[in-house]
């Protein structure tokens, strides 16, 4: 036996102990171990049923992806073969599950040939989420115990079940009250004594409701659309397709070519970039994990409109107490009811429970007194984004707020220095940039300002897991990552329009590449006087800046995009689906005539490559002056807050996946073309293409 697994027996039972911390990943370290306790229980004439059971917390979150693509994957025996080993088994398997069984984990326990569980466990199968399927039979023997419609369902969501609904379904035997491993033993001995053998999951047959074509035909088009641009949940659904309608043997061997194909695909592997990136955000260099960070018992937001109203959601969702506040009653009545709509359309999706509403909604206090701030851990400013008045608000809040307290600035653009400066405290100053709808939106950009201390870094960086978000580290700059990023394909996306592309023409290239949605199409739901007047920030800061004017022409009309019902395209309101607009085509048409450019036919790769390549590009930057801290990060601020397809991992890494030299001739290639000069190369890019090195390397 390995260290990672323990041989024991009880009374004519023997027990496979799983301890490979933190989550018995079925890595090469356990796999042998498991295999040897099988072979000695089965060749062991007084063991007369075998027990597999893992840590208190975990019975197995399946294979260790660290070892995908990699010579561990292969070291033997596979997770295939010791299931095979289990089917042979001639003595009764009992999976004892606690905590949860994911993945290859509950492949392991569909092995067995019963299973107990403790009642708050989850059984699942989430490989979805990574871009594969169950690889070791899941496919094969899930739908013969739940049948073909719940194993759809649970494998291409990749949502666990609770082990009573489980129980429900057949896939668990007993719900263990008490201690699991004197309940699977009970069980065990239950078996002993009723002479019941092994009852082998791949007997029995998948129940299939209806017409087995017109099931599987149903389930492929409603997969297909719910799952647009991945490929792992349609190779899933033929699988089920295959257990249901192939011996098992055949229907194994079909899962195990689909599986091999999906592991090896750039899908999954971006799927898995984005696995570790996202754990990968909260890593600082020079803030230790162990940095002492200050209590979070109540907090203040200053602002009660939508994006304060969000914050203050956020507060409540994590039960801290919280103030928000605005200048008038008005205004803060308006801001609360706000919340107390979303909460109640949340509850009325049954996504919450009234109660629990009541508990969020208790913790949130309104007043229009700064002053009632002043006990606070943190504040988050949340006021118009002008540096004029983010700065006397933060002047106010210096004179206002006890010593120690966290003063943060949701700004999408501004200096986090210069409003710092204004305060006798510029080390407690930190930026907290939420996107809206904040209490929805998973990314917050974190960022620290020239003299924020650390432990206020670490304690942000804390908060934002605490939210459920995804925070990453920002410097200081213009914008920040995303939004600095994202007015360079702003800028691509109205030369496009300039050159002859109309507005759905580079939505529609946008969505069919996997966007959530096209950059005139974004636009319109974030509001085009907000890029309207970043724009004209820049005429004034930067003389040389080059941006088509025709984005501005849409603007100066008012047609501000969903909340005015006009913007690149019409909205009949509430359903906001954007209708193309000839007046729109009409006024693009007279500023090409007006400034004498001549437009030519243009391909949807050319548009991907223009806005994507834009975003790379200025990336790059961002990555060389320190601003990000990381290629991964970069890709998690896109991946999400901006809409980016998952399966492609992110710019930096779809960039690695094209390769860099790629990346940098379509660039220069750019530079000829219309508005050349705005395509320089970043020092960065060039370097790295020349030594066929990659962003995440």
């Amino acid at each position: 036996m390995s260290e990672a697994a323990s041989y024991s027996f009880r009374d004519g039972v023997a027990v496979i102990s799983m301890n490979n911390p933190p989550v018995n990943g079925l890595g090469s370290v356990l796999r042998p171990g498991i295999m040897d306790g099988i072979k000695k229980a089965g060749a062991d004439p007084a063991v007369k049923a075998v027990v597999i059971i893992g840590l208190a917390k975990a019975f197995s979150g399946g294979a260790d992806i660290r070892e995908f693509n990699t010579p561990k994957m292969t070291v033997p025996p596979s997770l295939h073969e010791i299931i095979e080993a289990q089917d042979d088994c001639p003595k009764p398997m009992i999976a004892a599950i606690g905590g949860f069984a994911l993945g290859g984990g509950l492949e392991l326990a569909l092995g067995c040939h019963y299973r107990v569980a403790l009642p708050e466990s989850q059984l699942g199968l989430p490989e979805v989420k990574l871009g594969l399927l169950p690889g070791a039979g899941g496919t094969q023997r899930l739908p013969r115990m739940v049948g073909a419609a719940q194993a759809v369902q649970m494998m291409t969501t990749g949502n666990p079940v609770a082990a009573e609904k489980a129980l429900g379904l057949g896939l668990v035997d007993e719900i263990v009250q008490g201690d699991l491993l004197e309940g699977a033993l009970s069980f065990a001995r239950k078996l002993i004594e009723q002479k019941q053998g092994p009852r082998r999951i791949r007997d029995m047959t998948v129940k299939v409701d209806g017409d087995p074509k017109a099931f599987f035909e149903k389930a492929r088009a409603e997969v297909g659309k719910a799952s647009r641009g991945f490929p792992a949940p349609l190779e899933i659904v033929a699988c089920v397709e295959a257990a249901a309608t192939k011996p098992f043997d055949e229907g194994r061997n079909e899962e195990r070519r689909r599986f091999a194909a999906l592991v090896e695909g750039k899908e999954s592997k971006a799927l898995r970039h984005m696995f570790f990136a996202e754990r990968q955000t909260t890593k600082i260099p020079d803030v230790p994990e162990d940095t002492p960070v200050r209590p979070i018992r109540s907090a203040a937001v200053i602002g009660a409109g939508t994006m304060g109203g969000g914050i203050a959601m956020n507060f409540a969702n994590a039960g801290i107490p919280v103030s928000m506040m605005d200048v008038t009653q008005e205004a803060v009545d308006r801001g609360f009811t706000k919340i107390k709509d979303n909460y109640a359309s949340t509850v009325s999706k049954g996504r919450l429970k009234q109660e629990e509403m009541d508990k969020r909604i208790s913790l949130i206090k309104t007043t229009t007194k700064l002053e009632d701030a002043k006990d606070a851990d943190i504040v988050i400013e949340a006021v118009f984004e002008r540096m004029d008045v983010k700065q006397d608000m933060f002047r106010k809040l210096d004179s206002v707020m006890k010593p120690g307290a966290i003063l943060a600035t949701n700004t999408s653009t501004l200096d986090v220095n210069a409003i710092a400066d204004v305060t006798r405290r510029p080390q407690d100053v930190i930026g907290t940039h939420f996107f809206s709808p904040a209490n929805v939106m998973r990314l917050l950009e974190v960022v620290r300002g020239a003299k924020t201390a650390k432990d206020v870094l670490a304690t942000t960086m804390k908060l934002g897991k605490t939210f459920k978000k995804v925070p990453v580290i920002s410097g200081v700059c213009d914008g920040f990552i995303g939004n600095r990023m994202v007015e360079k394909y702003g800028q691509q996306s109205l030369f496009l329009i300039d050159e002859g592309c109309s507005p759905r023409q580079v939505d529609a290239a946008a969505y069919k590449w996997g966007m959530a949605m096209g950059p005139l199409a974004m636009g319109d739901m974030v509001g085009l006087d907000i890029g309207w007047e970043i724009r004209k920030r820049r005429y004034v800061e930067r003389p040389n800046f080059v941006y088509s004017k025709v984005g501005d022409k849409i603007a100066e009309l008012g047609r501000y995009g969903q909340k005015t019902g006009k913007g690149w395209y019409k909205y009949n309101l509430p359903d906001r689906k954007p209708i193309p607009d000839p007046e729109v085509e009409r006024m693009i048409s007279e500023y090409r005539k007006e400034k004498n450019i001549q437009t030519r036919q243009i391909t949807d790769e050319e548009i991907v490559e223009r806005l994507i390549y834009a975003l790379v590009n200025e990336a790059a930057y961002i990555l060389e002056e320190g601003i990000a801290l990381r290629a991964s990060d970069i890709d998690m601020v896109y991946l999400s807050g901006y809409g980016f397809p998952p399966y492609r991992g992110g710019p930096m890494f779809y960039a690695d996946t094209v390769g860099l030299k790629n990346v940098l001739s379509s660039i220069q290639k750019f530079q000829s073309g219309y508005q050349g000069t705005v395509w320089k190369p970043a020092p960065l890019l060039v370097k790295l293409a020349n030594e066929g090195r990659k962003f995440n390397d």
